[in-house]
């Protein structure tokens, strides 16, 4: 059995040659994200299980939908998070860190989507494909009704039910092959946002005589105040001043 450290546990050799728009959607897969998923290797084993599994994929997740791109990478998350699959989570956890520009976001959603602070429209979404994936028998009117009342389509529906679906059958897979995720996803999208500073009020600017008053009021050993940009408790340029003497 292969170790860990490949693709999967199955020693399924790739075709010879790949068809050549398989070849093409490779070497675009290279030139966007710098290597080939190794969902896609793991298939490249037969063109036509390969053909038909980009063409549902790309389908589904980026296709012409009411449904955004974030949040259908978040639904794939939510079901394979109750699947607890290694590979899914792993790269579309990395996918909703990177489209969604909030690595906290992308954390929240693989590890329990109900942690995270949602719309109402993509909580009542997430509730619907995470319900459809633990007890699918269990779906009845109500629960399209409540995404009806959260503001989705018929069409919405179907396509928040095709996403849940087909990941829910990707995880399975993976699972059964070992399937393992390429390292690269693991630091996608994980970089701190710089802080956000509260604008400063302009200091008021006091008459030359309440300024030479004040000067004389004032302890010795205390600084005048701050240069504009210096961190509080920083002297400002004008350093120390002494006191008058009566």
């Amino acid at each position: 059995m292969p170790a860990k450290a490949q693709t999967m546990a199955l020693d399924l050799e790739p075709v010879a040659e790949l068809e050549p728009e398989l070849a093409a959607y490779f070497e675009k897969c290279r030139e966007k994200l710098g290597f080939v998923p190794n969902v896609l290797q793991a298939y490249a084993f037969d063109n036509a299980k390969l053909k038909a599994f980009v063409l549902m994929a790309d389908d589904v997740m980026l296709g012409d939908s009411g449904l955004s791109k974030l949040e259908r990478e978040m639904i794939a998350v939510a079901v394979s998070a109750v699947n607890h699959c290694h590979y899914c989570l792993t790269s579309h956890g990395a996918a909703v860190r990177q489209r969604g520009n909030d690595p906290v976001l992308g954390e929240q959603i693989a590890h329990n989507y109900r942690a995270a602070v949602l719309p109402a429209r993509q909580k009542a979404m997430l509730d619907f494909a995470v319900r459809l994936t633990e007890a699918p028998d269990k779906i009845e009117a109500s629960d399209r009704q409540r995404l009806r009342e959260a503001g989705f389509s018929d069409r919405d529906i179907w396509d928040i039910a095709a996403v849940a679906a087909f990941y829910n059958m990707s995880n399975r897979l993976a699972a059964a092959v070992d399937l393992r995720p390429n390292a690269d996803y693991h630091y996608w999208a994980r970089e701190r946002p710089p802080p956000q500073q509260a604008p400063r009020e302009a200091p008021a600017v006091a008459s030359a005589p309440a300024a030479k008053r004040e000067a004389t009021r004032q302890p010795a050993g205390q600084t005048t105040g701050q240069t504009i940009g210096q961190p509080t408790g920083q002297p400002g340029s004008s350093g120390r001043r002494r006191r008058r003497s009566a």
